[in-house]
């Protein structure tokens, strides 16, 4: 299957994404998308968790925050059919989970599959799930990474779009070495989006395909 995004030049790519906390990641993609030449924005910002800085950092820059109460919801699925209601309110053309802590439901993924993105630390297929950085320290693992990949109804396990390693030391703790995962995150996190707005990513089966890959991703 093959899916190919194209924007016009009038307007930038309205973008959604999904925060349960820090907003970190969030944060990246606030600070890319503030630049006049990038094609993207930031059109709302959605979370489970009422009091997430992600809503905090939104509203510091005008972007719409938006809280989404689960207990509202009979299950999981009722939940994601009003947060896919929530994004095509807004029109969003992608949405980019960003340290977003719900497991999404098959109403959501076929809703923005081929439109919906996912950073995770560590090199996938490697460390899937929780805990990624934990796992590659108890495996003994000497590189590690970060992964931005199209979300599918599996665990991590969507086509995946850009990776950056990241090496791990003998001293390394959970926490410095997920501190250095994160900032591979923020660099391809917006990288990862322009290629999109830019129409420049192919899903081809499992693969994804770069359109004039020789160009340098900013």
């Amino acid at each position: 299957m093959s899916l190919i995004h194209s924007r016009t030049s009038a307007s930038r790519l309205a973008v959604g994404v999904l925060a349960s906390g820090r907003g970190t990641n969030l944060q990246a993609l606030l600070d890319a998308c503030a630049a006049p030449d990038f094609p993207a924005r930031i059109a709302v910002v959605i979370s489970d968790r009422e009091r997430a800085a992600a809503l905090d950092r939104a509203r510091a820059v005008a972007v719409e925050a938006v809280w989404l109460n689960p207990t509202d919801y009979a299950d999981r699925e009722r939940f994601d059919l009003a947060l896919v209601r929530e994004l095509e309110k807004r029109q969003v053309g992608l949405v980019c989970q960003a340290g977003y802590m719900r497991i999404l439901s098959a109403a959501y993924i076929r809703a923005f599959y081929g439109r919906a993105l996912n950073v995770h630390p560590s090199l996938l297929p490697a460390f899937p799930g929780l805990h990624a950085q934990r796992q590659a320290l108890e495996h003994g693992a000497k590189v590690t990474g970060a992964t931005v990949h199209f979300a599918d109804e599996g665990v991590d396990t969507g086509p995946i779009v850009l990776q950056a390693p990241v090496p791990v030391f003998a001293d390394d703790t959970e926490e410095t070495l997920s501190a250095r995962i994160l900032l591979e995150e923020h660099r391809l996190y917006p990288a990862a989006v322009r290629l999109f707005a830019e129409g420049r990513l192919e899903i081809a089966g499992r693969r994804v395909i770069i359109k004039d890959a020789t160009r340098e991703f900013r």
